[in-house]
């Protein structure tokens, strides 16, 4: 025990050592906050985050794992950020969404969240300035695009500042546990169509009920014990369900991209993407005309998908994501060329792209 006894005493001086540098560090912060005002600069940075963290990850010998190392920092850069700033995050509802999850992992713990029951809500709290930012669902690696987001962008005027990537894994939840309680299922359209097959082959004839979101069938069926949810963990964690079965996404590499949005642009990273929306006009090889500038600049397109406008019978509104920020040489060059030949242009936004 006077070993055991030893290494306890060197481990509580070392937490002390780190206690005395956190408060070191919030200090720092404190005057940094103080400069940005007086420079009248955005408290939160993205950019300078993911700077700091893979800074640290690329230094770091071990044996304290790298993913460990990032998620403490997550949550130190949160506290900092709280300091500076209290930072309210509108985010699709209500709690234990995989919207949720993905903006905690962006923000840390020590911001404060806010539930809203549709893309639009987040969307307007943004514009209003009830919050400073909003998370958003935008595609999944095996269901595609979330259209209603995209018609959003046309609707508002707001900035992409950031994009976060989620490794999404469902499971079966419900009241008791046991599948032979269950006789009807709830869940977010996306969420039950990335566990189409499994459905059928586990629950073959067993309705599927849509709730406008994986925490909301969640929700639903904690009073229901003769109904199953597909969420997520933290939903079974929030709403005292058990699991049925874990993991029961068709795919295992299942990704969601969502995005931050805010009010006001942010500076280049040098790993950055570039959103923008157009219109052009109906003729033969007009969309071909467009996307050779991107070709000539050689600028690699990461994602194009189509909407109608709303504003005219077979008229659509084009989005593309590229690599680049809209101050690169390149991209401007090639947006500036691109922009004469449509009827409606619109820029969403340059942002850190996501690891």
């Amino acid at each position: 025990m006077d070993e055991l006894d030893r290494l306890r005493k060197a481990i509580d001086e070392v937490d002390l050592e780190i206690l005395e540098l956190l408060n070191k560090r919030a200090n720092i912060v404190l005057q940094i906050k103080r400069a940005k005002d007086n420079r009248q600069l955005n408290i939160y940075s993205p950019e300078r985050e993911r700077e700091i963290i893979e800074r640290l990850t690329s230094l770091n010998q071990g044996p304290f794992p790298n993913e460990a190392l990032r998620l403490l920092y997550r949550e130190i850069l949160s506290a900092s950020l709280a300091l500076q700033q209290p930072l309210k995050v509108a985010y699709l509802g209500p709690p234990a969404t995989f919207t949720h999850l993905a903006a905690m992992r962006q923000f840390g713990s020590s911001t404060e969240y806010v539930p809203v029951s549709t893309i639009k809500a987040v969307f307007g709290m943004v514009t209003s300035g009830d919050v400073q930012y909003g998370v958003v669902p935008i595609e999944n690696s095996t269901e595609g695009v979330v259209n209603y987001t995209l018609d959003m962008f046309i609707d508002f005027d707001l900035k992409i500042v950031y994009e976060i990537m989620l490794q999404i894994s469902h499971n079966l939840l419900s009241k008791t546990g046991r599948r032979s309680d269950v006789k009807k299922i709830y869940s977010y359209p996306q969420a039950t169509a990335q566990c189409r097959e499994w459905l059928e082959e586990n629950f073959p004839g067993v309705p599927i009920i849509e709730e406008h979101s994986t925490a909301a069938a969640a929700k639903r069926v904690a009073d229901d014990p003769t109904a199953a949810a597909v969420a997520s963990e933290l939903a079974a964690t929030i709403y005292n369900l058990k699991f049925v079965s874990k993991g029961i996404e068709d795919y295992r590499h299942n990704y969601t991209r969502f995005l931050v949005i805010g009010r006001e642009s942010v500076p280049k990273t040098g790993r950055d993407k570039t959103s923008i929306m157009f219109s052009i006009k109906d003729k033969p090889g007009a969309l071909y005309s467009i996307l050779r500038h991107f070709a000539k600049h050689k600028i690699n397109l990461t994602k194009i998908e189509s909407r109608p406008s709303r504003r005219k019978a077979w008229e659509y509104i084009f989005f593309v994501d590229m690599e680049g920020h809209i101050e690169d040489r390149k991209v401007k060059k090639a947006i500036n060329a691109m922009k004469k030949e449509c009827l409606y242009f619109k820029e969403l936004g340059s942002y850190p792209s996501a690891e």
